[in-house]
């Protein structure tokens, strides 16, 4: 263990010797591994924004019209305490009507009415997210005896679903891709690294040495490479996300919405650090299991 640890910071050390370069390899790896992780974190904010917008989606209950206002608030007390209904309020035709004079401007056709046309109104907050779920809901809602008609508009909540999916198979694809663009980049600088020490290895073979023991330090330059670019990705991120939240803070402002970024979490920072060591390391093997084996004592 000790002596692992000797390779490890042996393997650091020359790599701090030609910082430039080190810089430079381990910033093209950290662009690489932002890309994802900042579409990533980007998408995450919008499902937190979409949970926003769906605790403001209510179905609308219209009640039979000869339904009596105590038959009314009794389903509302019955469904709030289902388990998939946040909350069931009721609305009577008196209040509805009120609202309606309010805010249609038809204050005036209305009061030559003989009698109030609207019906009593139980509204339903969805404690489940998902549209499959709430349309579900919807159906069941509509069979009760009380109601005359079950009301949802579904279709934003469906588009902005199928949107985000969507985005997140890009993001996948576009992980894949750059994830072989990082193992590329660190191969081919472990391999430069081989090339230039050609001799110390041909020395070192000659003596004896194990392939292991060969091996080693350049595995451990591909994991500082790694763990390098996951460290610059997260400042790229976070770095790229404070700029924007100043411009997003303003924009929910003016729809009247409290809403701020997220920033990377624990889990957002445990596997973006274990997926550019892992590709650091991945890549330094398949270089150096390619290019040891050409390099042997004549």
């Amino acid at each position: 263990m000790e002596r692992h640890l000797q390779v490890l910071l042996h393997a650091l050390g020359r790599l701090l010797g030609s910082p430039v370069a080190t810089l430079m390899t381990a910033a093209v790896i950290g662009i690489a591994l932002a890309l994802p992780a900042g579409l990533y974190v980007v998408l995450d904010n919008a499902r937190q924004l979409s949970g926003q917008w769906q605790q403001g989606t209510q179905i609308s209950l219209f009640l039979k019209q000869d339904l009596e206002e105590g038959k009314g608030k009794e389903l509302a007390a019955r469904l709030a305490g289902r388990e998939r209904i946040a909350e069931a309020g009721y609305i009577s035709p008196e209040q509805a009507l009120g609202e309606f004079r309010q805010f249609s401007g038809f204050g005036d056709a209305l009061e030559s009415l003989e009698s109030n046309p609207l019906p009593g109104v139980v509204m339903v907050q969805p404690a489940v997210r998902e549209p499959g779920a709430v349309q579900q809901l919807l159906e069941q809602l509509q069979e009760l005896p009380e109601v005359e008609m079950a009301q949802l508009d579904m279709e934003w909540v469906k588009r902005l679903h199928g949107i985000i999916d969507i985005i997140q198979r890009a993001i996948l694809i576009m992980a894949g891709l750059l994830a072989l663009a990082v193992l590329l980049i660190v191969g081919n600088t472990i391999r430069l690294d081989i090339e230039n020490r050609r001799d110390e290895i041909v020395i070192t073979k000659l003596i004896g040495a194990s392939d292991g023991f060969i091996r080693r330090p350049f595995l451990y330059t591909g994991f500082w490479y790694g763990l390098g670019g996951a460290l610059i990705a997260l400042l790229l991120v976070n770095l790229s996300l404070a700029l924007l939240q100043r411009p997003v803070l303003r924009l929910a402002g003016l729809y009247g919405s409290d809403f701020q970024l997220g920033f990377t979490g624990p889990q957002t920072v445990l596997v973006l650090l274990t997926a550019g060591i892992a590709l650091g390391l991945l890549g330094a093997l398949l270089a150096v299991g390619r290019h040891l084996r050409a390099i042997e004592p004549e």
